[in-house]
């Protein structure tokens, strides 16, 4: 993996979960403003998706495959999901839930890059 950009990904991610957690405490639901800043932070999770398989392409070799697949693939999917279930409640808890998600997405680049340098599940 590459260190700098799990960094920016994490950061970026910790940036739009700190700005929901702002909103909810304004009693404010999910504006437009927010879901593009979701939306850029799963370009960068897209991103990184494709660095980590252009990595294994390459011969590099994870310290479990299926861990380190499936943490590419829930760092993808998390956002979406959770983006999808906040819009069908709009209110200050849904704004609460994309906060939260986005918290999950520096844990989940955390144990990508553990896994890659070695780590077992």
């Amino acid at each position: 993996m590459i260190p700098g950009y799990a960094v920016t990904v994490a950061v970026a991610s910790l940036v739009v979960a700190a700005w929901s957690f702002l909103l909810a405490a304004r009693n404010r639901e999910p504006q437009r403003a927010l879901l593009i800043a979701l939306a850029v932070v799963e370009v960068l999770v897209v991103v990184q998706l494709v660095i980590g398989v252009v990595l294994l392409i390459g011969g590099g070799h994870p310290g479990n495959l299926v861990t380190y697949l499936a943490y590419l693939i829930g760092a993808l999917i998390i956002i979406p999901a959770g983006a999808a279930w906040a819009l069908a409640e709009r209110s200050r808890s849904s704004t609460v839930i994309l906060g939260v998600l986005c918290l999950a997405i520096p844990v989940m680049v955390l144990r990508l890059n553990e896994i890659w340098g070695g780590a077992r599940a």
